[in-house]
């Protein structure tokens, strides 16, 4: 089961998720080193790998506020971590599903570190905690974006599809 890896608070910005010195490095495949770089211990451990695809970060409201900065969602992309927040920042969500990144919105979260959770039925489930949450689903269309793998691949498949 996906295991929280990290627990932040609110407005939670996006110097903290890739800090701005790092803006010289805008490839999807070199941000991932610079996730939440001030954070040392935490970043160490992405950067050695310890952390397993899937591993959750949860926080609260307004995560991603600040900057228009797409790498703050590619560097979370990059090891395939997933942000259960009660609410995202709306360029940052925007920024997430045009880059296929995995997020979920569940306003009456309640979990630690190492708390294990899973999405059943629709729902956030706390393994740990026995206590399910509601998610907000994003609309179709931008959860189809996410579903292929941002907007990219979404609109290559759609250009595919009226060329036949």
């Amino acid at each position: 089961m996906p295991e929280v890896v990290l627990k932040l608070g609110d407005d939670v910005s996006t110097d903290i998720i890739y800090p701005g010195r790092f803006m010289a490095t805008v490839l999807p495949s070199e941000t991932p080193q610079y996730a939440f770089a001030d954070m040392t211990e935490f970043n160490a451990r992405l950067r050695k790998k310890e952390i397993p695809a899937g591993s959750i970060i949860v926080a609260g409201k307004n995560f991603g506020c600040g900057s228009s900065r797409e790498q703050a969602a590619s560097c979370l992309k990059g090891p395939n971590l997933v942000v259960v927040a009660k609410h995202f920042a709306r360029i940052f969500l925007q920024n997430s599903i045009n880059l296929g990144f995995n997020t979920i919105i569940c306003p009456d979260l309640e979990a630690d570190e190492g708390d294990e959770l899973d999405v059943i039925d629709g729902k956030l489930v706390n393994l740990t905690r026995e206590k399910s949450f509601e998610i907000v689903p994003l609309p179709k269309a931008r959860q189809a974006i996410i579903d292929a793998g941002g907007l990219i691949p979404y609109t290559r498949h759609l250009l595919l599809q009226t060329d036949k």
